[in-house]
């Protein structure tokens, strides 16, 4: 899918901005020197970070603490593809950088309200790598102190505190890396120069194939959705039978079985209920997750009508089983070449799903 570059006051909204589609993942950069990076002006002081809901890995970090030390700040959301292929370029900055001074901080804004739950961002953001300082910005405190539109972004500080430099979504890591090597440069470090980090993302980590992708993100609540196309239409908060259409166009979605579909997300109320979701891409992700805390949901995935077998995502197997056990997003196709548009289908066989957003890559 295109990067999510998701202004907050667009989520509140239910409109999405145009996205950029830079993606350099994947890359084998081993070779590849560092560009040349020109004086960075100042962008403005680097705010504060009290507004931070609590603190993971660390004691609370305040601005004025932070001078002397260049600083790199990343805003995400754990269920954002976007976010997640750009986990591990800076996983590899803050651990090749730390001795020179270099401290990275996620800053963990939600999407969705189960984001906001300390025992999931705990759980997910571990299951990343992510051992630096995490401040959980549950109520977009520090977001809006940025002035903070989108999920990524990483903002540059230098040693005295101001910012430098800033990045929104996916791709130009060379130039990121180049950014960092400057500002520790200005600060009297030494050795920072040299090959960029070299990263072959794995998983749900992987570079999207820009080349074949032709879906756009969509969500499954009717705030936002775009292009449902069960023939009832939606029959927003109340338990209903949907339909599903003898066929869906590219991009449109449909519903089968007995759902409630919610403003954030889409419940299912009885078993065998089905998605379907006509999409042109190399990989399929739903964020999912059971209503209830400690139950889980087994489902089974079909492309065109058949088990995926070579094309099952990591949290499918070749026969298109799972279970959702938890809050996150699943990567449920992950198809060989040729990529062409195809029929998805999801049947969950057991009741007491939420479906919240479908995102590709």
């Amino acid at each position: 899918m295109n990067p999510r570059l998701l202004l907050l006051a667009a989520m509140l909204a239910g409109t999405n901005p145009a996205p950029s589609q830079i993606s350099a993942e994947g890359t084998d950069m081993t070779q590849q020197t560092m560009p040349s990076v020109p004086p960075s002006p100042v962008e403005g002081e680097l705010p504060s970070f009290a507004g931070a809901t609590t603190w993971l890995n660390s004691p609370p970090l305040k601005a004025a603490d932070l001078r002397g030390r260049v600083v790199l700040v990343e805003f995400g959301t754990y269920t954002c593809i976007n976010w997640l292929r750009t986990v591990p370029y800076v996983r590899a900055w803050a651990d090749k950088y730390k001795d020179q001074g270099l401290v990275v901080i996620q800053v963990h804004s939600p999407e969705f309200e189960f984001e906001k739950d300390l025992d999931n961002v705990r759980r997910e953001l571990k299951r990343e790598g992510v051992n630096f300082p995490i401040a959980v910005d549950n109520e977009h405190a520090i977001w809006q102190a940025f002035g903070n539109q989108y999920w990524p972004a990483l903002y540059f500080a230098d040693a005295k505190g101001q910012i430098r430099h800033h990045h929104f979504g996916e791709g130009d890591y060379e130039q990121s890396e180049a950014v960092i090597q400057q500002l520790l440069a200005e600060a009297g470090k030494a050795d920072v120069g040299g090959e960029p980090v070299s990263i072959d993302g794995r998983g749900i980590e992987t570079a999207a194939d820009w080349g074949s992708l032709k879906s756009p993100e969509n969500y499954v609540g009717y705030a936002r959705s775009e292009n449902f196309a069960s023939p009832d239409g939606t029959v927003p908060d109340q338990r209903h039978l949907y339909r599903a259409p003898d066929r869906l166009k590219l991009n449109h979605w449909a519903l089968a079985g007995e759902w409630t579909v919610g403003k954030q997300a889409t419940a299912l109320n009885k078993a065998n209920g089905r998605i379907g979701y006509r999409f042109h891409a190399r990989d399929l992700h739903l964020v999912m997750g059971p209503a209830a805390r400690g139950t889980s949901v087994r489902f089974r995935v079909l492309i065109d009508g058949k088990p995926p077998g070579a094309a099952h995502g990591i949290d499918v197997d070749e026969q298109g089983y799972g279970t959702v056990t938890e809050q996150r997003l699943y990567q449920l196709i992950r198809q060989p070449k040729p990529i062409a548009d195809r029929l998805f289908e999801i049947e969950f066989l057991d009741p007491g799903v939420e479906a919240f957003a479908f995102t590709f890559g």
